[in-house]
């Protein structure tokens, strides 16, 4: 064996008492990461950490019927296999590691688990010859499919319609301040500031090439120092607006969006037709802006619609007076 790399046995190569403690260790993670997913819904979501709460009882009452089923068959002692030690098994995402998880995020990867092990259980039932095993990995293979229908039931009992659409609002409302608004600011930064330097050296030089190599600077330059200024504000521990890393990436990339649109422009060589195209890049973005407001900030869309073509324009106004002076 190659120094470092660790052997793995392929599934079709594992014995019938590893396919068990394989299915046991594999329990084991899944209610490990469900009560995880409850540990962290428990503060907004307390119905639906309740539910994962059960889902992970579920796992625990398949793990001890296997438990036993391999006490009657082969002993107390299980051998430690995992699905690491696997080729070719299914290994579950990271994605439950990581920190201000959505709540549809979470349910997607709950169905996403419950499908991987009931492929499991059919393929492992395929592989035993003994009649009670085969017949376990039967219905846990069964109970697995069925794990859907007992989270909708679960939600039909425990989540009345007022707590779901508390639920709702809340996650999307958790959406917009980590996404939604920083984004939102660093477009209106991006699309806006960068007016003035960008047409301001356009219409002074009528170079492209010059005007497009300040349209980048000043387009990459503030979106880092927007990124850097909104992860450094709040750590969102106590605003509840969620991760500073992904608040400073949609406002870092949104800013650096916003000023490279009608920069972009400035790579054709023509300098009218550079400018024409670069005139309706930013209509484009500032109705983006509008728009915006308007479906997830509530802001009537004729206000925003102001605001943002009031502002545009003054910026516009001074970097070609400034320009062309």
């Amino acid at each position: 064996m190659i120094p470092g790399v660790t052997s793995r046995k392929r599934f079709s190569d594992l014995s019938e008492q590893e396919i068990l403690a394989l299915a046991i260790s594999s329990e084991e993670d899944d209610a490990r990461i469900y009560r995880q997913y409850a540990q962290r819904l428990h503060a907004d979501f307390p119905e639906t950490a309740r539910i994962f709460d059960e889902m992970a009882a579920e796992e625990d009452g398949h793990r001890q019927r296997l438990i036993d089923l391999h006490k009657a068959r082969f002993g107390d002692v299980i051998p430690l296999v995992r699905r690491e030690h696997v080729s070719g098994y299914y290994a579950r995402r990271p994605v439950w590691l990581m920190e201000n998880l959505g709540l549809e995020r979470i349910r997607a990867e709950a169905e996403l688990m419950e499908r991987d092990a009931e492929r499991f259980y059919r393929k492992a039932a395929e592989r035993t010859t003994d009649a009670n095993t085969r017949k376990l990995l039967g219905d846990l293979a069964a109970a697995e499919a069925g794990h859907s229908r007992r989270a909708e039931e679960l939600e039909r009992t425990q989540l009345d319609p007022e707590a779901l659409d508390s639920e709702s609002q809340l996650a999307h409302r958790q959406f917009v301040l980590t996404w939604v608004q920083p984004g939102l600011a660093g477009l209106m930064d991006g699309s806006v500031s960068t007016l003035a330097p960008i047409f301001a050296t356009a219409f002074a030089t009528q170079d492209t090439h010059t005007t497009f190599l300040v349209g980048l600077a000043a387009s990459v330059g503030a979106g880092i120092s927007m990124g850097f200024t909104e992860a450094a504000s709040d750590d969102g521990e106590l605003s509840g607006r969620g991760s500073p890393l992904k608040r400073g990436l949609a406002s870092g990339l949104m800013t650096a969006a916003g000023g490279l649109g009608h920069a972009l422009p400035y790579l054709i060589a023509d300098f009218w037709t550079a400018t024409f195209i670069a005139f309706a890049v930013v209509f484009f973005e500032l109705w983006a802006i509008a728009w915006i407001q308007n479906r997830f900030m509530q802001t009537p869309f004729l206000r925003a619609t102001f605001q943002v073509v009031l502002g545009g324009a003054l910026v516009f106004a001074a970097g070609a007076l400034i320009g062309g002076g």
